[in-house]
């Protein structure tokens, strides 16, 4: 993913005694913050809309959300063992 580009800014790029969460930029709590707010804006906003090119922005918008923190969730359990 796209997300673990910012990996590439850390030295050295791969440490596997390293926890990501907190350390990456893309990986910090603001920007997690952010990836719930693209998870649950969607579920707040009507989905029913008779627009279909929104609802499926609102679709894209919720699944990549949820992607990033299902994301997140794994290197936190790596951050655990």
């Amino acid at each position: 993913m796209i997300v673990d580009a910012d990996h590439l800014m850390a030295d050295p790029v791969y440490d596997p005694e390293r926890c990501s969460i907190g350390f990456h930029p893309l990986h910090t709590l603001p920007a997690i913050g952010f990836y719930v707010l693209l998870f649950v804006l969607p579920l707040i906003f009507d989905r029913k809309n008779e627009n279909q090119s929104i609802e499926k922005i609102l679709n894209i918008l919720h699944l990549a959300g949820l992607g990033l923190l299902i994301h997140m969730a794994l290197d936190g359990i790596d951050c655990l063992l």
